[in-house]
């Protein structure tokens, strides 16, 4: 059985557009489409339905990422090892 060569994931040549298709959005974030369409069906990004397919603003996908950005781990409720002073 041949493999199959994967090709390197597209980017934009210039400034992602301000409204962007299922496609656009997967090169935009560097995912597959499939994992945008299960992030839709989960009501996780924010999407506008016209017809058949799907839409999304630049700005709301940038202000969702910005949301959920990770910036301080959370302490567990009973550390592994006390603190010492």
């Amino acid at each position: 059985m041949k493999k199959r060569r994967r090709l390197p994931r597209k980017t934009f040549s210039g400034p992602p557009p301000e409204v962007m298709d299922i496609k656009a959005l997967a090169q935009y974030l560097g995912m597959g489409r499939s994992k945008i369409y299960g992030l839709i069906r989960d009501k996780k990004v924010p999407a506008s339905r016209i017809g058949r397919q799907y839409r999304f603003s630049k700005s709301l996908v940038d202000a969702w990422l910005k949301e959920r950005l990770i910036t301080k781990a959370e302490e567990p409720q009973f550390p592994l090892f006390p603190r010492q002073k």
